[in-house]
């Protein structure tokens, strides 16, 4: 898929899940609930143990269905792996201007975190394709996003920290390019109870929020 695509795929979605797991076949678990209930995007964070494996087992298992991409991604030689894994996107919760040229050189979206108007102007200029506001809830949440926002509506934005079924439309408002979702989406406890179909229902909820959203 070109970079353009995937760009035009996380638009129409609107949403990132930032997927969290102690082990690949529970991260698997994960993946293929959220897709179940519409979502069929996932950011796969370097955290995970034994990431880059369970990067290339979804693209090869689901690939044709999900947008896989590599989170947590602090340098250019973890880029350029996860890239080779077959991810399709790369994410930062910080700007490390190196790792986005190495996504540029591969053509794959860069999305570095940040959170001053320094650093938001620094990425766009390194050539980052979207922004990752992050922590976001830390420093105002919907406000401070609108805030950085009023000076800068050329840079697409993702918040992430602090997005819930309860802050979602706050943040959509706020101009959010797609809502970066952790802990409220990914429910760890509910795949540790074998309940996996309450990771479903809540993608489905906010693909609601979302698609309600883009109907106003």
């Amino acid at each position: 898929m070109s970079k353009e695509k995937v760009m035009q795929k996380l638009k129409e979605i609107g949403l990132m899940p930032v997927l969290r797991a102690s082990s690949v076949q529970e991260a698997l678990t994960i993946a293929h609930a959220i897709a179940e209930g519409g979502v069929p995007v996932l950011e796969v964070t370097m955290t995970v143990p034994g990431a880059i494996q369970v990067i290339s087992t979804l693209v090869e298992q689901a690939g044709d269905r999900l947008l896989i991409g590599a989170g947590t991604v602090l340098d250019p030689e973890t880029a350029r792996a996860c890239m080779l894994a077959g991810a399709q996107f790369v994410v930062s919760p910080a700007l490390n201007v190196k790792t986005i040229e190495m996504c540029r050189r591969y053509s794959i979206p860069a999305i570095p975190g940040v959170l001053t108007p320094t650093e938001v102007v620094t990425a766009w200029e390194a050539g980052a394709d979207v922004v990752k506001v992050f922590p976001c809830s830390a420093v105002g949440g919907a406000k401070y996003l609108k805030a950085l926002k009023a000076p800068l509506p050329q840079v697409e934005m993702i918040p992430t920290g602090g997005v819930s079924l309860t802050t979602a439309n706050e943040f959509l408002e706020a101009g959010a390019f797609a809502l970066g979702v952790g802990g409220d989406l990914v429910d760890n406890k509910a795949v540790a109870q074998g309940r996996p179909e309450i990771i479903t229902e809540n993608a489905k909820k906010y693909l609601a929020i979302v698609q309600e959203f883009r109907k106003k």
